[in-house]
This record gives structure tokens, C-alpha cells and sequence, in this order.
């Protein structure tokens, strides 16, 4: 079935993405702020932000009150804050779409912010910090980032620090959000089973809300660093069994022609249980249980990365079996069957992860907040069938230059210095 744009009167747009054969419906409502649109001084202020508009309302005057409207109706129900968005969503049965409209937006526009709210939830959030730094598979890319993306917001840690979470004012957070929690900055998105009577919902809800006279600001834009050497490196120093690396090579930003064909090369290099490096690596030396390959894109520039969890005994020769594999692939670049099969591969999984109303609407949300058209997955698809073996190749060469390389690992080590050493890098 084909979406619907439109654009309210205050500068919110919406999409409505029917699904047919699903008895279920999701509204998420994306805003362009994450934690490289902050300063330093209120760093993790975009996350805390998001914690805190669970907290109340002013027709929903605590968090209980939220959780129960929502837990009556079977809601799945959650937020998620990134380096260059945040997104708020409910997914309920069909008969409840009006309520999850009117929630999302009462929690959008209508937070309390209560400073004694606030003061409590400091706390859950340095320990949500300290859960992922903890989490060694999770916090390895954390490091990775603030090291390729070093002198720029774009390397902050999304939650911030202990201490600025400690720290921070009130008020500067709730200036914060005042200026970017603005209808004209979201991007509305309702996919699953669709009541006629959804835009008279959105009216009545979203459309009432004005924008303030706070201008909306951007950020500095990443400069890539001089090229090295020796690989940038850095460390988490920490007692471990399994040593997690990652490796990372900045690649494209997010409206790049080429991002088609280096997802491809991913997928070849590491994207799968067929791709190179876990066949290398995991399958034929058993020197690692996971390993993979993975871009992350921003507006300017990108985060191709692999990760892998080895055995500290042999750090050198899984660091030297996926170097190997990784100047292959720029001397050699693909054959045409691995070409087909990543092809076949992206196909198949967009069309398991799309049948879900919440993924489609986060698909359309991204197109709409980040690219000046929509694409819909159809002509995602198109795109990526037209990729060819020589330009699989010359993203390989453009994306997989060592002279730009990051590496950082979490496990005994004392610096960056003795990781590249260990690692025979």
C-alpha cells in the first residue's frame, strides 16, 4: 500500500504507512536533537531528556500514570536517544490508536520536568552509564567512536558522564528542550492497521502545538583527521577472558550515492554467518565467537566498523587473519556470486524486518528526517540491485584506508600503545 506526506500547519510532517495483515499499529514520533546537537556543559542532556518526559504530565501527573494507561491497553512502549535523534513510540492493537497518539504527545509537549523528578532520575542514569561501561561488548564501540571522531560532539558518549549528569542545571536542560522539542523539528510517523479517523486525531493533538521563538541550531561538522601511520588507539583498561576489539575506518554520510554498495560490502566482509571474517576467523581458526562488520552513518561523514570478541592468547593472529582479509578485499575487491548472495541477503531481511508496523515506521522516519525524498523499501531495493562488482570494489578502496584506521579494545591492556603492540599492528 502506498504512504501518505503531509506537513501541518506548524511544520510537522507526517507519514502514514499502511501494513495490510496486521491487527497492530505504531506512532513514533522522531526529533532531529541527539547528543552531538549539545555543548559540553550539558552533555547527555538529549538522553536525560528522554527519561524524564516518561516522568509526568500535566494531565498525567506521574510516571504511573503513563505506565498504567499504557500497560492497560498491552502497549509496547519505549524511547531511544542517538548522537543525532531521539525517538518516542508506542505500538498498541488497532481500537487504541487515538490513545497512543494522545500520549506521545502529551509527553512530547506537556512534561512536568519536576526538579525533584529530575533529582531522582540522576541517579538511574549513572547507573545506566555504568551498565554499559560494564558491558564491554557494548561499550567497545562507544570508545571506538570517541577516538575516530576525536575534537567533535559527534565522539561524545550519548548518556554523558557521571559527573555532568550529577551536575547539570535544571533549567539549562529544560532551555535545551524547549528549543529543539519543536513540531517543526519531529517528524510524525503511523504505520500498521490505520483508522480512518487518524488525521483528525493528529489535529486535534499535534496540530494545536506551537513552535517557540527559540531558533533551532546545528552542530560543527566532523573534520577528518590527518592521516597516520600507526592506527589511532585507545583502551579500557580492564581484567578479562575475552578481549573485544574494534576497528574502525570512517566512511560515508548518511545521503551518500555509495552507501548501496558499501552496505554490500559489509554484508561480504562481515554482515553474516557466510561473510568472510566469520568464516575466517570464527569458522576455520575458532579465534573469535562473534565477529562483524557494521557502518553507522551521520549527516557528514560514518563509523565502518568491525568488531569481534577474541581470545587475549591470540590477539595476533586474529588481528593479522582480519587485516589480511581486509587488504583482500581493497587488492581484490568481490566476485559477482558474493555480490548475488548479499543482494539476496538484504532482500530477505528487509522483508522479515518490515513486516513489523514499528520497523517500517522507523524506515519512513529516518527517509523523512534525514534525506530530501522519501525512498520507500521498494526503491531501496532497486538501488541496491543495481550495484555492481566494480563499485563494491571502489568503495572497498575508498572506505578501507589504513592510513585513517582507529582500534580500541576493552581488556588488560595499559594503553593504546601496548594494543597495537599485542595486536601486531
Amino acid at each position: 500500500m502506498s504512504i501518505k506526506q503531509y506537513t501541518l500547519d506548524n511544520g510537522l510532517r507526517v507519514i502514514l504507512a499502511p501494513v495490510v495483515g496486521t491487527d497492530t499499529v505504531s506512532v513514533l514520533t522522531f526529533v532531529r536533537v541527539g547528543s552531538r546537537y549539545e555543548y559540553q556543559k550539558i552533555n547527555g542532556s538529549s538522553h536525560f531528556i528522554e527519561h524524564i518526559l516518561f516522568k509526568g504530565t500535566k494531565r498525567r501527573p506521574t510516571a504511573q500514570h503513563i505506565s498504567r494507561a499504557l500497560d492497560a491497553i498491552g502497549a509496547d512502549y519505549n524511547a531511544f536517544t542517538g548522537k543525532n535523534l531521539t525517538g518516542y513510540y508506542v505500538k498498541v492493537d488497532k481500537s487504541h490508536l487515538e490513545l497512543g497518539i494522545d500520549i506521545i504527545d502529551d509527553m512530547l509537549f506537556a512534561s512536568k520536568m519536576d526538579a525533584d523528578e529530575m533529582n531522582r532520575e540522576r541517579g538511574a542514569i549513572v547507573e545506566e552509564i555504568h551498565m554499559y561501561e560494564d558491558n564491554p561488548m557494548m561499550h567497545v564501540s562507544d570508545i571506538l567512536e570517541e577516538v575516530m571522531f576525536e575534537g567533535s560532539s559527534l565522539g561524545w558518549e550519548i548518556a554523558g558522564t557521571p559527573k555532568i549528569i550529577q551536575e547539570v542545571d535544571r533549567d539549562e536542560i529544560h532551555t535545551f528542550y524547549k528549543k529543539y522539542y519543536q513540531p517543526s523539528n519531529m517528524v510524525l510517523v503511523v504505520s500498521g492497521n490505520i483508522d480512518r479517523k487518524v488525521n483528525t486525531w493528529i489535529e486535534a493533538r499535534f496540530g494545536k502545538r506551537k513552535n517557540s521563538k527559540e531558533e533551532l541550531t546545528g552542530f560543527e561538522s566532523f573534520i577528518q583527521h590527518a592521516p597516520h601511520n600507526k592506527p589511532l588507539a585507545r583502551v579500557q583498561n580492564k581484567e578479562t577472558e575475552q578481549i573485544q576489539l574494534a576497528i574502525g575506518f570512517p566512511s560515508f554520510g548518511i545521503q551518500d550515492p555509495r552507501n548501496p554498495a558499501l552496505s554490500l560490502f559489509g554484508i561480504i566482509l562481515g554482515g553474516n554467518m557466510s561473510s568472510r571474517l566469520f568464516v575466517e576467523v570464527r569458522e576455520r581458526k575458532g579465534l573469535a565467537y562473534f565477529v562483524r562488520a557494521v557502518n553507522d552513518a551521520y549527516e557528514e561523514t560514518g563509523n565502518f566498523m568491525i568488531r569481534a570478541g577474541l581470545d587475549k592468547k591470540r590477539l595476533d593472529v586474529a588481528t593479522t587473519t582480519i587485516m589480511k582479509e581486509l587488504r583482500k578485499m581493497v587488492r581484490d575487491g568481490v566476485t559477482s556470486a558474493e555480490l548475488k548472495a548479499a543482494k539476496a541477503y538484504v532482500q530477505g531481511q528487509m522483508a522479515i524486518r518490515l513486516e513489523d508496523s514499528f520497523e517500517r515506521a522507523q524506515w519512513f522516519a529516518r527517509e523523512k528526517l534525514f534525506h530530501t525524498s522519501v525512498r520507500t523499501p521498494e526503491m531501496y531495493l532497486k538501488d541496491i540491485q543495481t550495484v555492481t562488482v566494480k563499485q563494491v570494489a571502489e568503495v572497498a578502496k575508498a572506505v578501507l584506508d589504513f592510513k585513517q584506521m582507529s582500534v580500541v579494545a576493552v581488556g588488560p591492556f595499559k594503553n593504546g600503545e601496548e594494543l597495537i603492540k599485542q595486536a601486531g599492528l
